[in-house]
């Protein structure tokens, strides 16, 4: 019988979301994730992590689209019971998303609803609908952003999703705390993934202004990011619950 702590991460095929697998898989705990199309990138990712001794499973999904979480989480509940003759998984990541770099004056109707799809409807139900497949005392981290607290132009949309997600939490710790679910929120500062390169790129001293702008001095790199989810699932922290964690170096304190 297979048992060690399964973590269960959106988008876990680069970026931080991979560099969160790997944090938790160095924790000793196994890893499922998902992606949207980079399939390779996955099938890497796995690889990766059973390098590091634990066991992996990739499955792809679209948050954004509500449609189809029912069949994903037959899936998962197959691969929960095939894999690891298990009915449940302890620890869910909600750390699939997108970037938009765009005005509020110029941010179109099919933007905003692409951002609210993956970055909050998406999380609302895909969270809801896999409640039953969430171990009793295990823990939801929701990814929220530093944009959430300083407001940095061009990022209105992103970031008004942002804030829901971080009342979200609130709420979901106060109705899951019965089944000793905790939740809480992580909130990167900027951090350099393909995520900010679109922005990076079209303004070239970005980099430099973030990290004079930053209390330590540079800007944030994945493994600031992923080390903080992982220890998230650790016992040590398990009487934190319902809060904002930002890890940023300290951004426009």
């Amino acid at each position: 019988m297979h048992t060690k702590k399964i973590a269960l991460i959106t988008g876990g095929s680069r970026g931080l979301g991979k560099n969160s697998a790997l944090a938790l898989a160095g924790k000793g705990l196994d890893v499922i994730l998902t992606y949207h199309t980079r399939k390779e990138d996955a099938d890497d990712t796995v690889q990766a992590i059973a390098a590091k001794g634990a066991k992996a499973s990739a499955l792809q999904l679209d948050t954004s689209n509500t449609a189809g979480f029912e069949a994903f989480a037959q899936q998962l509940a197959t691969v929960l019971k095939e894999e690891w003759q298990r009915d449940t998984f302890d620890f869910l990541v909600n750390n699939a998303g997108t970037g938009l770099h765009q005005a509020f004056a110029d941010t179109s109707e099919t933007e905003f609803d692409s951002l609210m799809n993956i970055h909050f409807k998406g999380v609302f139900f895909l969270t809801q609908r896999l409640l039953p497949l969430i171990a009793d005392g295990g823990s939801i981290i929701n990814l929220s952003s530093g944009l959430a607290r300083f407001a940095t132009p061009g990022y209105s949309a992103y970031a008004a999703m942002k804030g829901a997600i971080e009342t979200l939490t609130r709420y979901q710790a106060k109705e899951l705390g019965s089944r000793g679910i905790r939740v809480n929120v992580v909130a990167p500062g900027a951090i350099e993934t393909d995520f900010t390169k679109p922005a990076m790129t079209h303004n070239p001293g970005m980099k430099d202004f973030i990290g004079s702008q930053t209390a330590l001095g540079r800007m944030g790199v994945p493994d600031d990011i992923g080390g903080l989810i992982a220890a998230l699932c650790n016992p040590e922290l398990s009487w934190v619950n319902a809060q904002r964690i930002e890890a940023s170096g300290g951004m426009f304190l």
